[in-house]
C-alpha cells in the first residue's frame, strides 16, 4: 500500500486513543486544566459513568475569544514559557491536545469569560467539527461539557466498564487531585453517587492532613505520622500511616511530584522500602507523600497521560523518600494504631439488649447455658432475717457461673504509683499467661507480651549486628537437624550469614546439618524448629533478594524464636520491666510481623461503655 498522510479527524482520533482512555481520563484533563487557570472552586458532574455527561465547571482565569479558539487545535497550550523550555514545566500538563482529542471523540461546548472581556464566548466541538465561538452568559471561570463520549468511535464503548466502575475512576481521579491541593474546593456530584463536597483548608501540613483526613477518613488522621525532609533543592513533606494501620492493596499508596499524581516505580519502591521492616506479608503501607523537585531535575512528559515521571538523579529521590519515612516511623516507633482501640471498644459492647424482663430460660433459645440455676424453695416472703437471707442466697445462686477455668487465670497485684505517669502505665495483672494488663491516669493498656518481647529481641539483635556482632554460645552436644536436601543445600550456602547473627552449621551428610553455636541474646532456644522455620523462609526467597532484606527475615525468625512465649507466667516486675523496655525501643508498637504490640483504652471509652458518657 502506497504511504498517505492521514486526515486530520484521524490524527485527532489517534491522539485521544493516547489521552483519552476512559471517562477518569477526561475528567483528569480537564480538572488540571482548571487548577492550572488559578481556580478557587471546582465542581464535577457526571451522569452514567461519564459516558453520558461529564461538566467541570470553575471559577478559574477563563479564556479570551482567541484564546478559546485556539484551545481546541492541536499542539495550543498557554502552559509554556515563550521560549518553549520542555525542560522546565512548572504546570500540570501541556501537550496541547486535550481538548481537540476529547472533541474528536464526543460532543464538547466551552463556555469560558475572561476578565477582560465584557462577557463570555461559548464553541462546540462535535466530532471534530468545531464551530465558531459566539457571545454566552457566565459570570467567571470556565465550563465545559462532554456529553456521549467515544460515541464518534463505537469501537471504544465495547472496552468501557460498568458505569459503577467508570464512576469508581472518576471519583479516584478527583480524590486524587483534591489531596494535592487543599487549598481549592472540589464539588463532586451525579447520579451513581452521593454528593460530596471537600471545602478549601489551610495551606501548609495542618490544612493539608485536614483534607487528607476529609478524603481517606478520620482513621487515616487519628494514625497519620507527619514526614519531612530536604536535600539538595529536592523536599518531601505528607504523612505516612503507622505499621500496624495497613491495607490489603497499594491503592492507600498516594504520590505527587509537583502537585502532579503519580504512579512511579521508583517511588513505590522506596516506600515498600522504609515499611519493609515492619509489615506483615501481603499487607500495603498508606501514605500521602508530595515531592518538591526543580522541574528541570524531572521529566514529566514520558507518558501519554501523564502519570508516570522521570527522574534525573532518581537514586538521590529515593533515598531522601526512604530516610524521611524512616525517620518519622522511628520517631512514633511506640505508638499503635488506635483502631485497635476501637474495636477492642466494640467488642466489649453486646450484640443486643437483654430483653424486657430478663431472659426466658424456657424459651430463649439464646440464653446463656452455662448459668446453672439451682432450685429455690417453694415459699412466699418471709417476715424473719433467716428467711430473708435464704432467700437472697438462693437468687444470688442463680448468677453463680462456677470456679474459673484454668485459662482464664488472673494475677493482679498493687502498682508502682511512680509507673502510672509513663507512656504504657504500671502492670496490674496477666491474664489467659499472655496478655498483660496495665493501668495508666486515663485508661489502661493490653499488652501482647509475646509480640512485644518480640519485637525486642529483633531490635537487640539488629544493634548487635551494627555495633560488634552477636554474641554466640557453643553448645557442648551439637543439635543434628535433618531437613530435605534442597533445604540444607539453602542453609549451608547462606552460613554466612547466619552466622552473623550467630547461628553457626554446617551439613552433616545430605540430608541434615549440624547446629553448632547459637545467638547468646536468645537464650536457650528450639534450635531444631529455628533451622526448620529458617529453612520454609529461604525456600520462598527471590535470588533478587538484597542482603539486608535476607538478615533481616533471618533476625525475625530468630527474634520468634527467642522471645518470651505464650503461656509464660510473669511476674509483675518482669512484667513492668517489659513496659519500659518497651517504652525505650524503636519500632515496639508493633512485632516483626505487623501486629499492633499493645491496644489502649482510654478511660472515656471505657465510661461509654457503661453508659456514663
Amino acid at each position: 500500500m502506497p504511504v498517505r498522510q492521514l486526515s486530520e479527524a484521524i490524527i485527532n482520533r489517534i491522539a485521544a486513543g493516547e489521552v483519552v482512555e476512559r471517562p477518569a481520563s477526561v475528567v483528569k484533563e480537564l480538572v488540571e486544566n482548571a487548577l492550572d487557570a488559578g481556580a478557587r472552586k471546582i465542581e464535577i458532574v457526571t451522569d452514567g459513568g461519564g459516558r453520558r455527561l461529564i461538566r467541570i465547571t470553575d471559577d478559574g482565569n477563563g479564556m479570551t475569544r482567541d484564546d478559546l479558539t485556539l484551545a481546541v487545535e492541536r499542539h495550543a497550550t498557554s502552559k509554556l514559557s515563550d521560549d518553549d523550555d520542555l525542560m522546565a514545566i512548572a504546570t500540570l500538563g501541556f501537550r496541547g491536545e486535550a481538548l481537540p482529542s476529547i472533541g474528536s471523540v464526543s460532543k464538547l461546548s466551552i463556555v469560558t469569560r475572561h476578565a477582560s472581556e465584557p462577557h463570555a464566548w461559548a464553541l462546540g466541538v462535535d466530532a471534530g467539527v468545531k464551530s465558531q465561538p459566539v457571545p454566552a452568559a457566565l459570570n467567571a471561570g470556565t465550563r465545559i461539557e462532554v456529553r456521549d463520549l467515544f460515541y464518534a468511535t463505537p469501537a471504544r464503548l465495547k472496552f468501557m466498564k460498568s458505569e459503577r466502575a467508570e464512576s469508581d475512576a472518576v471519583r479516584e481521579v478527583v480524590r486524587r487531585l483534591a489531596m494535592s491541593r487543599p487549598d481549592v474546593a472540589f464539588t463532586l456530584a451525579g447520579e451513581e453517587r452521593a454528593h460530596v463536597t471537600w471545602p478549601a483548608a489551610l495551606p501548609g501540613l495542618p490544612g493539608s492532613l485536614a483534607r487528607l483526613g476529609d478524603i481517606l477518613g478520620s482513621d487515616f488522621r487519628a494514625n497519620a505520622v507527619e514526614v519531612m525532609a530536604g536535600k539538595e533543592g529536592l523536599g518531601v513533606v505528607g504523612f505516612a500511616a503507622l505499621p500496624t494501620y495497613t491495607r490489603a492493596n497499594s491503592l492507600g499508596q498516594y504520590l505527587f511530584v509537583n502537585g502532579r499524581p503519580v504512579r512511579d516505580k521508583l517511588l513505590v519502591g522506596a516506600v515498600h522500602g522504609a515499611y519493609a521492616d515492619y509489615l506483615p506479608r501481603g499487607r500495603q503501607p498508606v501514605v500521602a507523600l508530595f515531592v518538591s523537585i526543580d522541574p528541570r531535575e524531572v521529566d514529566v512528559n514520558v507518558h501519554p497521560a501523564k502519570t508516570e515521571v522521570r527522574f534525573r538523579d532518581g537514586g538521590l529521590v529515593r533515598s531522601l523518600i526512604f530516610g524521611a519515612l524512616r525517620d518519622a516511623l522511628a520517631r512514633e516507633s511506640g505508638r499503635a494504631a488506635s483502631t485497635g482501640g476501637d474495636a477492642t471498644v466494640a467488642a466489649f459492647r453486646p450484640a443486643s439488649s437483654v430483653p424486657r424482663g430478663g431472659w426466658d430460660f424456657r424459651r430463649s433459645p439464646a440464653a446463656p447455658p452455662s448459668f446453672p440455676v439451682r432450685n429455690c424453695p417453694q415459699q412466699g416472703f418471709a417476715t424473719d432475717g433467716n428467711a430473708a437471707a435464704g432467700f437472697a442466697e438462693a437468687a444470688q445462686a442463680v448468677f453463680d457461673v462456677g470456679a474459673a477455668a484454668t485459662s482464664a487465670r488472673v494475677e493482679t497485684f498493687e502498682p508502682a504509683v511512680d509507673a502510672l505517669d509513663r507512656p504504657l502505665g504500671a502492670a496490674r495483672a496477666q491474664v489467659h499467661d499472655n496478655y498483660i494488663v496495665s493501668q495508666t491516669r486515663d485508661g489502661l493498656v493490653i499488652v501482647d507480651q509475646h509480640a512485644a518481647h518480640e519485637r525486642l529481641v529483633y531490635e537487640r539483635l539488629k544493634a548487635a549486628v551494627e555495633k560488634q556482632g552477636v554474641a554466640r554460645q557453643i553448645l557442648l552436644i551439637p543439635e543434628i537437624v535433618e531437613l530435605d536436601e534442597s533445604d540444607v543445600e539453602r542453609l549451608v550456602a547462606r552460613a554466612d550469614e547466619l552466622a552473623k547473627y550467630g547461628l553457626v552449621l554446617d551439613s552433616f551428610g545430605p540430608g541434615a546439618v549440624a547446629v553448632r553455636e547459637t545467638p547468646s541474646l536468645l537464650g536457650e532456644i528450639d534450635a531444631v524448629s529455628l533451622v526448620r522455620d529458617l529453612a520454609e523462609h529461604m525456600a520462598e526467597w527471590d535470588d533478587g533478594l538484597p542482603l539486608e532484606r535476607r538478615l533481616m527475615h533471618v533476625a525475625a525468625t530468630m527474634a520468634c524464636h527467642g522471645s518470651v512465649r505464650s503461656g509464660r507466667r510473669l511476674k509483675g516486675e518482669e512484667m513492668n520491666a517489659l513496659l519500659r523496655e518497651m517504652e525505650v525501643t524503636p519500632n515496639s508498637g508493633q512485632c516483626n510481623h505487623g501486629r499492633p504490640t499493645y491496644v489502649e483504652l482510654k478511660l472515656s471509652d471505657i465510661e461509654r461503655l457503661f453508659g456514663r458518657r
